[in-house]
């Protein structure tokens, strides 16, 4: 797509103004297209090991189609197109792409995060796709096939003097918001004990109730670092260009934490589904679906079926 193209598809999703255009300050490369349509979606070959690997009893819920539940949260991951009712995003593009190597038509099927698990196990959909991350205590009641890093994102003003955040001892002393009783306060107040007993400063948690209200916070100066999931603020960054990402961090620090397909416990399905994502990461769509949705950081190496996830609290 030429850039006379991209620039008036970025206008339409309202992510481009013309001032800013006056101005450069969008480069064509980070525009994100929310466009209904979705010309630059990745398409996939049926994966014939995946399909095999499908159990002979396994009955999705509509003959021929793929039935994913999805919540559409924000871009880039998932979110309603410019024509407010097609989803589009990263996990729809996944999901589109699986049901491809399975030999599949695709069905999204928007639901609130809240309400997946028990639509899940009812049998309303064959799986969700949906930036869910494994956990020992989900394991219990579903089975999971990781496509992703669980990744938070340290993210700071364009002109901070905040160079890099890698680990504790890169935070100590600044102001950073979070959520109260999210996993990033969890890492966080453990990185916060490490300085202090390092005898480092420690670091000052300021808590906001909402994105919103965080973004004010940095943008004001009021603090110094904003963390929260890396694929929203990396959405954020590439739209408004005043802020800029200064790291990132495991949300199963100081382990791995995965996001994965879940689906119901026992079913079989699971390592169909593996396998398939495990094709698309050979085939080279795996990777242009990411880099389509500036997500190439969260590439795994190779996806599993039912990896270790966070400990119950």
């Amino acid at each position: 797509m030429n850039l006379t193209r991209k620039i008036g598809r970025a206008i339409a999703a309202g992510l481009l103004t013309l001032p800013l255009l006056a101005y450069g300050a969008l480069a064509a490369e980070d525009i994100f297209d929310l466009s209904p349509d979705q010309p630059g979606r990745v398409r996939a070959e049926k994966d014939p090991a995946a399909i095999a690997a499908i159990p002979h009893d396994f009955k999705f819920v509509s003959p021929g189609r793929f039935t994913v539940a999805i919540s559409p949260g924000g871009p880039p991951l998932a979110t309603y197109a410019t024509d407010a009712k097609t989803v589009v995003g990263a996990d729809p593009d996944y999901a589109l792409a699986v049901a491809d190597s399975l030999g599949f038509d695709l069905e999204l099927v928007p639901v609130a995060w809240a309400d997946w698990p028990l639509g899940l196990v009812s049998g309303k959909y064959d799986a969700v796709i949906s930036n869910v991350g494994v956990t020992e205590e989900r394991k219990e009641k579903f089975d999971f096939s990781t496509y992703r890093q669980g990744l938070h994102g340290f993210f700071v003003k364009a002109d901070s003097d905040v160079k890099e955040i890698r680990e504790p001892k890169d935070a100590a002393g600044l102001s950073i918001t979070v959520g109260a009783s999210t996993n990033q306060e969890r890492i966080l107040l453990k990185w916060r004990d490490e300085n202090v007993k390092a005898g480092l400063e420690p670091i000052q948690l300021q808590y906001h109730d909402d994105e919103a209200a965080r973004l004010v916070a940095l943008r004001a100066g009021r603090v110094d670092v904003i963390v929260q999931p890396h694929a929203q603020l990396a959405y954020i960054a590439a739209r408004d260009k005043n802020i800029k990402r200064v790291g990132t961090l495991s949300a199963g620090w100081p382990e791995r934490s995965d996001v994965a397909i879940a689906t119901r416990k026992g079913s079989g399905l699971a390592d169909a589904l593996t396998l398939a994502t495990n094709h698309l990461m050979k085939s080279g769509a795996y990777a242009r679906l990411l880099e389509r949705w500036q997500l190439a950081e969260e590439a795994l190496p190779q996806s599993q079926t039912n990896p270790p996830g966070l400990p119950k609290s």
